[in-house]
C-alpha cells in the first residue's frame, strides 16, 4: 500500500496521471496510523504535506485555509516560486473573505489584498478549483508536489465534498502537482460517488481491514520478542479470538497482558486476566467516547441492533425489534449514520462502525430492561 501510493505520488510530481487515494475501514484498523506513516514517506521525498482531520462541525473551507496558508508561505520563500506562491495566496485572501459569510469558521491572516475576480466569486465550487490550480501552479514551480491528507472525511458535507472533488478533476486535467490522500469510514465510496458522478474516475478506494491470523500474531510476538518476551501458541490464539484481528484492540490485549503477567512465555491465564482489564479500558476510552454522543433514542437504536447480533442487519428487523415501523425508526439511524457510528453496506442493511459494538452495548445496557424504554 505505501509502496503503491509513493508511486502515485512520484508520477503526481512529475506531472503524469495518478488517481488519488482513500482509504476506507472500520474504526480500530489502523487508517489513521496508515495515513500519517504515507505523510512521513512523502514529507522524507521533499513534498509539501496539509494535514486535517475533518471532525463533524467544521467546515472544509475553514480546515483548509489555515493549513494551505502555511504550505503557501512556505513556498513562497523559495525564488523560483515566489511569484506563484504570492499569487496562489492572493487567491486564498480572495477565498476566505468571500467564503466567510457562507463558512465564520474560516479565519486566517491574510498575507496579501485578494486580487479581484481571483476565487472571489463566494460559490465555494468554483472558488475551491481556482485556489487549487493556482496552489498547484505553486508546487509546480518548486518543482515538489502538494498532498492533502484529509482524515474522517465521511464528516465533510456533499456540497463541500462535491467542491473537493470538482476542484481535484481540475487539477488533474491541468496535470499540476497536487492530489489528496484520504481516510475514513466504509461509506465514503457511496458518499463519493452521490457528490459527483464521476468520482470513481478520480480515485482509488483502499479498503482496510483486520489483520490476518498470521499478522496477528507477528504484531504481538515481534515487540514481546524485541524486550526478551514471547507467548505461548494457544495465548496467541485466544488473542487473536477475541480480538478478531483489529489492530487497536491487538495493542490493547497486548499491553494489558504484558502488564498481567509475571514470567515469559504469556499463557492463556495471562490473557485472560488482561482481557477482563482490556474490556474495562476499551470501554471506559475506545467505546464510551462514541456512546456519550448519541441520543437516548439512538442508544436504543444501537443496543437494538446488537441484540441481533455483529451485523449487519436488515433495517425492517431493527425497527422490528424496537417495535416500530421503518419510517419510525429511519431518523434515528440517519443520525447515527451522520455521526459516523453505523453505515449501510448494501440498500437497507446497517451495519456497526466500530468492531465488537455489539458486545459493549450489551454490557452497558444489560439484561431487557433496555425494551421497557422502547
Amino acid at each position: 500500500m505505501r509502496e503503491k501510493i509513493r508511486i502515485a505520488l512520484a508520477r503526481i510530481r512529475l506531472g503524469r496521471s495518478a488517481k488519488s487515494v482513500i482509504l476506507v475501514g472500520l474504526r480500530g484498523v489502523g487508517k489513521t496510523v496508515l495515513l500519517d506513516r504515507i505523510k512521513d514517506d512523502a514529507e522524507a521525498e521533499g513534498f509539501h504535506a496539509i494535514r486535517i482531520e475533518a471532525p463533524e462541525d467544521r467546515s472544509l473551507p475553514g480546515l483548509l485555509a489555515p493549513q494551505l496558508r502555511i504550505v503557501l508561505l512556505q513556498l513562497s520563500r523559495i525564488e523560483r516560486a515566489k511569484d506563484k506562491a504570492n499569487r496562489a495566496l492572493r487567491a486564498l485572501a480572495g477565498f476566505a473573505t468571500a467564503l466567510k459569510a457562507t463558512y465564520n469558521d474560516v479565519s486566517i491572516g491574510l498575507d496579501f489584498a485578494p486580487e479581484a475576480g481571483l476565487a472571489d466569486n463566494g460559490d465555494l465550487e468554483h472558488d475551491l478549483q481556482i485556489l487549487l490550480e493556482a496552489s498547484g501552479e505553486a508546487a509546480k514551480s518548486a518543482n515538489t508536489a502538494l498532498v492533502l491528507y484529509i482524515d474522517e472525511m465521511q464528516y465533510i458535507q456533499e456540497n463541500e465534498l462535491a467542491a473537493l472533488i470538482t476542484a481535484l478533476h481540475r487539477v488533474s486535467q491541468k496535470q499540476l502537482p497536487l492530489t489528496l490522500v484520504g481516510a475514513g469510514l466504509p461509506q465514503l465510496p457511496g458518499r463519493f460517488g452521490q457528490a459527483k458522478s464521476y468520482a470513481e474516475r478520480l480515485f482509488d478506494f483502499e479498503s482496510i481491514g483486520p489483520l490476518n491470523e498470521e499478522d496477528a500474531k507477528y504484531a504481538l510476538t515481534k515487540p514481546a520478542q524485541d524486550e526478551g518476551a514471547d507467548y505461548e501458541s494457544n495465548a496467541l490464539d485466544l488473542i487473536v479470538h477475541r480480538t478478531q484481528g483489529y489492530p487497536y484492540f491487538i495493542q490493547e490485549w497486548g499491553k494489558h497482558t504484558w502488564d498481567a503477567a509475571q514470567t515469559s512465555p504469556f499463557t492463556v491465564a495471562d490473557v485472560e486476566s488482561a482481557s477482563a482489564t482490556a474490556t474495562a479500558a476499551l470501554d471506559e476510552s475506545f467505546f464510551r467516547v462514541r456512546f456519550d454522543r448519541t441520543t437516548p433514542i439512538e442508544k436504543l437504536y444501537l443496543r437494538a441492533m446488537a441484540e441481533l447480533g455483529p451485523g449487519p442487519h436488515r433495517s425492517g428487523d431493527i425497527a422490528d425489534m424496537l417495535g416500530k415501523r421503518v419510517e419510525s425508526a429511519s431518523p434515528a439511524r440517519s443520525n447515527l449514520i451522520g455521526k459516523g457510528m453505523v453505515w449501510s453496506p448494501s440498500h437497507g442493511d446497517t451495519a456497526f462502525t466500530v468492531p465488537l459494538f455489539d458486545q459493549y452495548m450489551k454490557r452497558t445496557m444489560p439484561g431487557d430492561d433496555w425494551k421497557s424504554a422502547k
